[in-house]
């Protein structure tokens, strides 16, 4: 005897419209009661979603990116034999029973070593993993080195979560062992189930980067690490911080407490998340800079003018609303500005959509919120977005489709200082505008020296896309507009 039961996302008080970061089960998975479902996110931690019995996954009712709230339903779950008889009143207590569980996998998931019951192939993958990665390597002895990798392993398992060590796979079949980074690794952005899997396999998820949506690990990251770790493609865990990555030199590592007090504090999750990618980005993508000034005092008279109408619209006008309308501007004249590399490195996506990326400063750290089809915006719409979008970063509340779909970054850092800098391409874009504080300078005009105020631009650029010639076209363009406030004031059809 069989029975469908749908399992539904339990109460989160006062949470609604979440985000579903991860969807963790597919259809014809069998699952365990308690087994992770999906992973949600609010805007202070992830959850994952348990099922409320066992069986088999008929249907996923949710998917990657999407949103929900309490007791939508999330999948459809086939129950065979004695457990068909208690499904239907477990089902009829799922969005509030299954709240417990939840809340025992969020605090697992935001910074607990012990993980709730995840599914029962598990550790399956764990093996089979392993043993693909041995055979993959080609090395002599890399069927010796899966063995120690899977007796490793299985001895780890059964070792405390406080003392578990790491396995470190060194290319030959010599393996070591060290402890893992137990705060690093409660800290990972990663579900139950992973950790659970990262565990069996001995692997330091603080030594993995995540593919999954918003940097989230996943089992696929922890199969592809132990992969190059066993290819010699990666550091093993437990290397020295500082040991050298392939084709990089090694950063020195200093015990800096010798030279006095020290207080070591963690890095916010932007910066863990936003790190790794920006260093991807110097290290793949050939910057160059150039440096370029726009005149923008007749543009901060009109600015002055139109301040007090603005306000009484609730609109707050600063003058990053008029560089993003002249960047629109530019990029129309030149959409080799407004296009991306392709995954073969052979071919250019040429944008039809302009969406404006600005980064904002918030307490975590920088995010990018992005300004959705701004060349159909006029000043004024900007400016209430650029307001809008900024606030919600500040309380981290921004949903993960105000950060995306962004084909050109302004960074400007004008309100705080600064004449110049080098900003880092937010890839795949091929180009990102840095905007510094403006000063009064003296310009040579008609024979004689007349004040002006004088804005600095930094446009950095993919070299592989663009050239130092129409760069300085595009600078010298941009330049033009924000120095005719006409251009920038007027309607947008």
């Amino acid at each position: 005897m069989s029975r469908l039961v749908e399992v539904r996302v339990p109460d989160m008080g006062s949470f609604s419209d979440v985000a579903v970061i991860d969807v963790l089960v597919k259809p014809g998975e069998s699952i365990e009661r308690e087994a992770s479902l999906v992973t949600l996110e609010t805007e202070k931690a992830t959850m994952d979603v348990p099922s409320d019995v066992s069986g088999v996954v008929e249907k996923v009712h949710v998917q990657k990116g999407g949103k929900v709230s309490a007791g939508a339903v999330v999948a459809t779950v086939r129950v065979e034999g004695e457990g068909a008889a208690t499904a239907a009143s477990d089902a009829g207590h799922s969005a509030s029973a299954g709240a417990a569980p939840a809340s025992a996998s969020n605090g697992a998931s935001a910074g607990g070593t012990e993980a709730p019951p995840s599914r029962k192939s598990a550790a399956q993958p764990a093996a089979t993993g392993a043993s693909a990665a041995g055979a993959s390597s080609g090395a002599p002895s890399a069927s010796t080195g899966t063995a120690q990798a899977a007796t490793a392993s299985t001895s780890a398992a059964s070792t405390p979560a406080s003392s578990q060590p790491t396995l470190s796979v060194i290319p030959g079949g010599r393996t070591d062992l060290a402890p893992i980074d137990e705060p690093g690794f409660s800290r990972a952005h990663a579900g139950p189930s992973v950790r659970k899997f990262a565990r069996e396999l001995g692997v330091d998820l603080t030594n993995v980067a995540g593919t999954g949506f918003k940097g989230r690990l996943t089992h696929e990251d922890v199969k592809a690490y132990v992969k190059k770790v066993m290819t010699g493609g990666a550091a093993a865990p437990g290397a020295a911080p500082g040991a050298a990555k392939p084709g990089l030199p090694a950063v020195p590592v200093v015990d800096f407490a010798k030279f006095g007090p020290v207080e070591t504090k963690p890095l916010s999750r932007i910066q863990r998340i936003s790190g790794p990618r920006l260093q991807a980005s110097w290290v793949n993508l050939p910057h160059v800079t150039q440096f370029d000034e726009a005149d923008i005092t007749d543009l901060e008279d009109v600015r002055t003018k139109l301040k007090q109408k603005a306000a009484q619209e609730g609109i707050k006008l600063t003058p990053l609303a008029f560089i993003v309308r002249a960047i629109v501007k530019a990029l129309n004249e030149f959409p080799t500005f407004n296009s991306s590399l392709d995954a073969t490195g052979t071919n250019l996506v040429m944008k039809k959509y302009t969406h404006i990326g600005f980064a904002a400063d918030t307490s975590g750290g920088l995010v990018v919120p992005v300004i959705h089809d701004a060349d159909r915006k006029d000043v004024y719409e900007i400016a209430r977005q650029l307001a809008d979008l900024s606030e919600k970063a500040r309380s981290g509340k921004l949903q993960a489709t105000e950060m995306q779909g962004g084909s050109f970054t302004i960074s400007s850092l004008g309100g705080i200082g600064g004449t110049a800098f080098t900003p880092i391409i937010n890839a795949p874009e091929v180009a990102i505008l840095g905007v510094s504080r403006s000063s009064m300078k003296p310009v040579y005009r008609n024979g004689s020296f007349v004040p002006r105020l004088i804005l600095p631009l930094s446009l950095s650029y993919d070299h592989r896309v663009i050239d130092g010639a129409m760069a300085a076209r595009f600078t010298t363009y941009l330049a033009g507009v924000l120095a005719d406030p006409r251009l920038l004031t007027e309607a947008v059809p």
